[in-house]
């Protein structure tokens, strides 16, 4: 019997979806169509990436002993018209992963601006730094950026985050980080880089775990209905509190080690922990429901 290379489908196996499920998919899809609309994204365009991301995972994660299925299988799992499956795949239609050239350098000199020592106060924060380096100087900005990079210069990196709204100089020509996150102001490329990432992480999380997979993955909140507006302002303050001890804190952890990890040999992997906080009005109960 040939063997099946599928994710486990635990409760979701049925003759045609849920109708729960379905729901749920739609309810998922809303604020990603509020995007698209307002961004001048169409039906028909969504139609034909939706086309070739059905595509690509049945051919990735539904084979028959690693063989590659046939067009009229993959037609069969996704709905998708065999020619347009023959047509995706001969122009190996996966959806590139564009990633902007400043985003992965950016985020991990940030990274080390919140994390090692050297470039914290006694507070813990990220100090204003220096411009340039030298002598018995204080960390630098110019160290900051050559802690990762010989090839990059300070100077240029320095105008492009002041550009993004990134970082900005104080009036004693120290170089300030704006926030405790890496969301430019400025620079829609960055901004949509970590939209997708985060959205596809936190996706990929749910989804391993309605599918079965072993040990489930940390995915969890906290959420109550029916507060006044003042009672949610404080709860969002608390959750930024919380939120920043987290981050700062597992980012610190992942400094140390991933110092450790340069001399192994063992195979590597990336992970992604975020926070979120989101609220919106609810209908108000009608007398005596």
């Amino acid at each position: 019997m040939a063997r099946i290379n599928r994710p486990a489908m635990s409760t979701l196996i049925s003759p045609s979806p849920s109708p729960t499920l379905v729901r749920a998919i739609r309810h998922v899809l809303c604020p990603l169509v509020r995007l698209m609309l307002a961004s001048g994204v169409t039906y028909q365009i969504v139609s034909e990436l939706l086309k070739g991301v059905f595509v690509e995972i049945a051919d990735r994660e539904y084979r028959l002993d690693d063989r590659a299925p046939t067009d009229s299988r993959v037609s069969l799992l996704t709905g998708v018209h065999r020619k347009d499956v023959r047509r995706l795949r001969a122009a190996d239609g996966k959806a590139e992963r564009c990633v902007p050239e400043t985003v992965p350098f950016g985020a991990r000199v940030i990274a080390t601006w919140l994390g090692n020592g050297r470039f914290l106060d006694e507070a813990g924060r990220p100090r204003p730094l220096p411009r340039l380096g030298g002598g018995d100087a204080d960390a630098s900005f110019e160290e900051l950026v050559a802690s990762h990079s010989k090839d990059s210069r300070a100077r240029v990196v320095l105008d492009e985050w002041l550009r993004l709204g990134i970082v900005k100089i104080d009036e004693r020509d120290k170089v300030i980080l704006n926030t405790e996150a890496f969301i430019p102001a400025e620079g829609l490329d960055e901004k949509l880089y970590y939209f997708a990432s985060h959205l596809h992480d936190h996706a990929a999380a749910a989804t391993d775990n309605l599918l079965g997979h072993r040990p489930p993955r940390l995915e969890r909140s906290v959420m109550y209905e029916g507060m006044t507006e003042s009672s949610i302002a404080q709860l969002d303050q608390r959750a930024r509190q919380l939120g920043t001890k987290m981050l700062k804190d597992l980012n610190q952890l992942a400094i140390d080690l991933d110092a450790r990890d340069a001399k192994s040999t063992a195979q590597r992997g990336r992970f992604t922990s975020g926070v979120y906080f989101y609220s919106e009005p609810v209908a108000e109960k009608a007398a005596g429901s």
